[in-house]
Formats: structure tokens, C-alpha cells, sequence
């Protein structure tokens, strides 16, 4: 859905950067890459919450050159992000959505936020509403198996 590209800067002091190119708001830093990667995906919510605020659109990810780390949003923040582009990107208001949901504009604000713990199917309900299919898989990790689980 929205995997970004980031830049792995390491900087004088040990010190290992991370920046989105497709969202310049988005940056941060860890004691090593591994640490830093984790960061980054607090760093694009925050920005990307940023964005919502503001009224931007959500910036599509460019394309990762080859061997480039990308980071995405987690899962529930993704579905926001895209029904937050859809709205948008048609012309709904936030008050003609908790219309065609039969609820209170109120609960359409807490639905995009995404600091906010929607269910899975409070934003089924809104997707099937604005014409989509909420479809839900699980991908096996790299390296296989939890540790500890046969």
C-alpha cells in the first residue's frame, strides 16, 4: 500500500539517520540502522498526521531503487491513510461520511485519527461506504518462525 523509500545517512557521531524522500517532515534517528529503521515508522505517522491536519493530500511513495529499505505505515494506519485519500480525493466532507455511516461527525474525526484505536470494523463499514473491500492477509516474516514457536 504505502511503502516509502528512506535514506540511511551515518553520521560523524555513530549516530545512523533515516529520511523519506517522498515526505521530508519524516526523519529520525537511532544508535544503529536496526534502531533507527524502528523509529522511522513513528517518524512517518507523525508526519503523515501532519498532513491530515493540514488538509494535504497523503504523497504517494516514489519507487525504491533496487536494495532500497522502504517503510510503511502499520497496517490500521494504512487503511486511514487511504480512506483519508479517498475522501479527499472526491470531495467528502467528513459530516457527508458520518451521514452515509449513520453516526456522529465526531466518530468520523476519531476513525481518521491516526493515534486512535479504530476497530477493524469500523473502518470495514466506512471502506464498503466509499465503494471498497477491506481484504486482510497475513505474510510470513523473513527468517521464518517466532523463536520459541515450533
Amino acid at each position: 500500500m504505502f511503502h516509502y523509500p528512506v535514506e540511511i545517512t551515518h553520521l560523524d557521531n555513530g549516530d545512523v539517520m533515516v529520511w523519506f524522500t517522498d515526505i521530508p517532515e519524516a526523519m529520525t534517528y537511532g544508535d544503529n540502522e536496526e534502531f533507527a529503521l524502528e523509529w522511522a515508522q513513528d517518524a512517518l505517522h507523525v508526519a503523515l498526521s501532519g498532513y491530515m491536519d493540514e488538509h494535504r493530500d497523503i504523497p504517494s511513495p516514489s519507487i525504491a531503487k533496487p536494495g532500497q529499505n522502504t517503510v510503511s505505515p502499520a497496517p490500521i494506519v494504512g487503511v486511514k491513510l487511504c480512506l483519508y485519500q479517498e475522501i479527499r480525493d472526491r470531495g467528502i466532507s467528513q459530516l457527508k461520511l458520518a451521514k452515509l455511516l449513520h453516526c456522529d461527525a465526531r466518530q468520523i474525526r476519531r476513525l481518521l485519527d491516526l493515534d486512535h484505536q479504530s476497530t477493524v470494523s469500523q473502518l470495514m463499514d466506512a471502506a464498503e461506504v466509499l465503494g471498497f473491500e477491506l481484504d486482510i492477509e497475513l505474510t510470513r516474516r523473513q527468517g521464518g518462525n517466532h523463536p520459541g514457536v515450533n
